[in-house]
């Protein structure tokens, strides 16, 4: 780990600056488009970001599914956006968070890639992470920015990791754990999953480390070292998400299975593959044979070559047995796979970075340019299947939805949407009325939603018992106090004519037409199940610790910066002749 510079004739410029502003160009004109904002997940997100900011320490939320509870979710993504928001407003709010990720990303790749492979091709793998068509896809179209948040903390806390485990270093340690709970508040379920793919060949890398140089280290020692920085750290994800365990222990997710397209097998179905394989990966399915030569070759790349395979396997979803066997039945069924192919991209860099660094170290200006169009094409290309197969359809406005759901009292009766996509969490954003649905599915309590194994009543006819789970819930219409359904899909109009609705207004144009149905008495609180609501004690830990992680990582890497660097000139791109070493400290 070390602080490098770019060699200027007046003065340097740190590489992790050079790398900032790099992903800048890249991503801020998106960003600054509000691409990530039309994004699968993004509206849902920006819901729960939304409650935050006028509830902080109420994680009861009553504007979906008849009342849940926000810490079925870790909030520390959440809750930044809601700090966020009352400066610059929610949506904007969502980018500085999202952009603030994507900052961080090559630094964290740069970090971990050195690991790996010497500082040029540590570089050249930062550099790729900018334009990973995977990091297209999790930002601008599956609005994922969860999962990109805590691998970006993974990446950045697992070199902490390595110094702690081969040299013992008490600073390094608390500094890893510190940005491990950082990434574990932001989303427990990435680093879960993912920890394990990254860090088991990081700890065979440093068993093979050890014996090759003098550091103060032996196996035994490395053993014990990574004994106690996990239990440390599984003590601290405890602690921080406290109340995340009480509500899972007392409300177990019970949802029926809900199929997600990167279960699919991607030969059978190659939409699908080309979706979640083949644009994702972008220019570094080039790099796989190499992969596996010089993975399968050296011994000190072997452990991340196992990794990388193991996790692009996985990430192929249905197409091989392997995830089911590994995580059963039942976890299989509720992850989604479209995260492994990310990771997989990010295990695969350090390679790219090896074989960027050998071609402009040969070829100089050619090799350059052929990477760079690579690069651009992987990410642009990305983005150019997104825009031929967007995920949402044609916008419609919901401002009239919303004013009816705000005026008068009809902020006494709930209410549903049909056929709205993800605008669902956006009218949830903006009435003030509450819904039966919602567009988090595991954070249902009713049974009609539990057991119908649709994600959201507003999607219903997308999913196998979909419609089942609506009519369900029209026929407990009175007890729900639903009242008003918002249509934008005629084929539901059938099923609620028969179910004793009729169309009331019409809304956008004839876009979206309200529905109602007479004698429906006003909402009333549905009693939730017992340890659903969080007490007034997990209020204040869920409204604290989770930003408290933040606090204490920034104050380590400030008050404790890294020192003892190697630093010295990296030329870019390589030349033949490194300048000499300007600085040198060994840590």
């Amino acid at each position: 780990m070390s602080s490098t510079s770019f060699s200027s004739t007046s003065k340097r410029v740190p590489i992790y600056g050079w790398l900032l502003l790099l992903a800048l160009a890249a991503h801020a004109p998106l960003l600054l488009f509000q691409l990530q904002a039309g994004s699968f997940d993004a509206n849902t997100h920006m819901f729960f970001a939304d409650h935050y900011a006028h509830h902080w320490f109420n994680p009861w939320n009553e504007k979906w599914f008849a009342g849940f509870s926000q810490t079925t979710y870790p909030p520390l993504v959440h809750q930044l956006i809601a700090l966020f928001s009352h400066i610059v407003g929610l949506s904007f709010a969502y980018t500085i968070v999202q952009a603030i990720v994507i900052l961080l990303l090559p630094i964290g790749v740069y970090r971990y890639a050195r690991l790996w492979v010497n500082d040029r091709a540590a570089l050249y793998a930062a550099i790729g992470s900018i334009f990973l068509g995977s990091l297209a896809q999790m930002v601008y179209q599956s609005g994922q920015i969860n999962t990109t948040f805590a691998s970006v903390m993974l990446l950045n806390s697992l070199p902490f990791f390595y110094v702690w485990i081969r040299e013992g270093s008490g600073l390094a340690f608390w500094k890893g754990i510190a940005i491990f709970l950082v990434g574990c508040a932001g989303h427990h379920v990435s680093m879960i999953f993912a920890t394990p793919f990254f860090a088991i060949p990081i700890i065979w890398l440093a068993f093979i480390d050890h014996r090759e140089d003098r550091a103060d280290a032996t196996a035994k020692g490395i053993a014990v070292r990574t004994g106690i920085f996990a239990a440390l750290a599984i003590i601290g994800v405890l602690a921080v998400l406290y109340p995340y365990w009480v509500e899972l222990w007392h409300n177990p997710i019970k949802q029926a299975p809900i199929y997600h397209e990167s279960r699919a097998n991607y030969i059978l179905e190659p939409l699908q593959g080309m979706n979640f394989f083949i644009v994702p990966t972008g220019a570094l399915l080039l790099a796989i044979p190499f992969i596996f030569w010089r993975g399968a070759t050296d011994r000190r790349l072997r452990p991340l070559f196992l990794g990388w395979w193991f996790t692009a396997l996985i990430g192929l979803g249905g197409t091989t047995p392997l995830p089911k066997i590994v995580f059963g039945t039942r976890i299989w069924e509720v992850l989604t796979y479209e995260r492994f192919t990310y990771w997989a991209t990010l295990m695969a860099l350090p390679f790219a970075g090896i074989i960027a660094d050998w071609l402009i170290e040969r070829f100089r200006g050619k090799a350059m340019a052929g990477l760079a169009l690579a690069a651009v094409l992987s990410g642009a290309g990305a983005l150019a299947w997104l825009h031929a197969n967007p995920i949402n359809s044609n916008s419609f406005s919901i401002e009239e939805v919303v004013n009816f759901l705000n005026r008068d009292d009809h902020v006494k009766y709930r209410y549903i949407t049909l056929g709205f996509g993800n605008q669902l969490a956006r009218v949830g954003v903006q009435a003030n009325a509450s819904s039966v649905d919602g567009d988090y599915n595991s954070a249902r309590l009713l049974p009609e939603l539990m057991e119908g194994g649709s994600a959201q009543l507003t999607n219903s006819k997308y999913f196998r018992h979909g419609m089942e789970a609506l009519r369900a819930v029209l026929k407990h219409a009175d007890h729900y106090g639903l009242k008003y359904i918002f249509v934008r899909d005629r084929y539901y109009e059938p099923l609620l004519a028969f179910a004793g609705w009729r169309e009331a207004e019409i809304y956008d144009n004839g876009n979206v037409t309200l529905w109602t149905k007479e004698d429906v008495p006003p909402a009333h609180k549905i009693t939730p199940p017992p340890g659903a609501v969080p007490t007034e004690f997990q209020d204040i830990l869920w409204g604290t610790l989770p930003l408290g992680t933040v606090v204490f990582a920034l104050a380590l890497l400030i008050l404790f910066p890294e020192r003892k660097r190697i630093a010295e000139t990296i030329d870019f791109p390589a030349t033949a002749a490194a300048e000499p070493v300007v600085l040198r400290e060994a840590q």
